[in-house]
C-alpha cells in the first residue's frame, strides 16, 4: 500500500528530502500562492504549526502556479514572501504542479486517496488542503474555503490517533 512517506519532494531551497523524514507526524499538506484571495492562510497555517507542531503535526507548504497564475515568482522570491509577510517557519517546497501530466506524484497520489468534490480528482484551487496521519494515510481533504482554524479538531484526533 502506497503512504505519503513513499514520495520525495524538493524543499524550497532546492534538496531533495524523502517524505519518510516525516513518519509518525501528522501532515498538513497545503497548495499554496502568493497573490491569492486565500494567501492569508498562511498566518493561520503558521498559527497550526505554532500550536501542534510540538505536539506532532507537521504543514508542508507546495507553492503553486496553476490558478490565476497567482504565485508567478521564483522559489526565493516565494521564500521571502511567505517568510516576511507571514512569518511562516513551517516546511515550504519548490513550486509544483498539482494538476495535469506534469503534477507532481504526491499530488496525483494524494487526490486518488481523497477525490473532491462529486468524485474529481483534480485541485480546484490554491489553498486545498490534505490531512493525513500518522500511518502515512490520508484522512481528509479540505477545501480552500476551509481555514486552518476550523482544522484544529481534526488535527487534535489525527495526533491523539
Amino acid at each position: 500500500m502506497t503512504t505519503v512517506y513513499d514520495f520525495k519532494a524538493l524543499q524550497i531551497d532546492g534538496k531533495e528530502v524523502s517524505l519518510a523524514q516525516f513518519k509518525g507526524s501528522v501532515l498538513l499538506i497545503v497548495n499554496t500562492a502568493s497573490a491569492c484571495g486565500f494567501t492569508p492562510q498562511f498566518g493561520g497555517l503558521e498559527a497550526l504549526h505554532q500550536q501542534f507542531g510540538p505536539k506532532g503535526l507537521t504543514v508542508l507548504g507546495f507553492p503553486c502556479n496553476q490558478f490565476g497564475a497567482q504565485d508567478s515568482g521564483s522559489d526565493a522570491e516565494i521564500a521571502d514572501f511567505c517568510q516576511v509577510n507571514y512569518g511562516v517557519s513551517f516546511p515550504m517546497m519548490s513550486k509544483v504542479e498539482v494538476n495535469g501530466a506534469a503534477a507532481h506524484p504526491l499530488y496525483k497520489w494524494l487526490c486518488s486517496e481523497a477525490p473532491g468534490l462529486l468524485g474529481s480528482k483534480s485541485i480546484k484551487w490554491n489553498f486545498t488542503k490534505f490531512l493525513v496521519g500518522k500511518d502515512g494515510a490520508v484522512i481528509k481533504r479540505y477545501a480552500p474555503t476551509d481555514t486552518p482554524e476550523g482544522l484544529a479538531g481534526d488535527i487534535e484526533k489525527a495526533l491523539a490517533g
